[in-house]
């Protein structure tokens, strides 16, 4: 499957974007989730819930958008439209990490 190149003229989601007002530095877990079987639980730390108390609203629904750039030229570009952009919304960026025991080797 080919990867697909992020569509600049895309729709924003729909819905009110979240954004914070202080900075923040986070290091967390993913978890297998038994009952689905997927990756698909990403546990939110009590310091980002904080800077979004909506994210408490037990009633509400929360959606995210995700870009996954292939190369620093595409970066730069979305980086460069951030910066022309009359918004002041800027991104939360997540690096995802493989584990690796005090040996260096993987976690199984």
């Amino acid at each position: 499957m080919v990867p697909q190149k992020p569509n600049s003229e895309k729709k924003q989601m729909d819905g009110k974007m979240l954004i914070p007002t202080n900075k923040i530095e986070i290091k967390g877990k993913i978890s297998y989730k038994e009952s689905s079987q997927a990756w698909s639980i990403i546990r939110l730390k009590k310091q980002l819930i904080n800077e979004f108390p909506e994210l408490k609203e037990k009633r509400s629904k929360f959606s995210y958008e995700l870009n996954r750039f292939t190369c620093i030229e595409e970066f730069n570009k979305f980086m460069n439209k951030l910066k022309t952009s009359k918004k002041n919304n800027l991104p939360m960026l997540l690096w995802i990490y493989k584990e690796t025991n005090e040996e260096g080797e993987e976690n199984l």
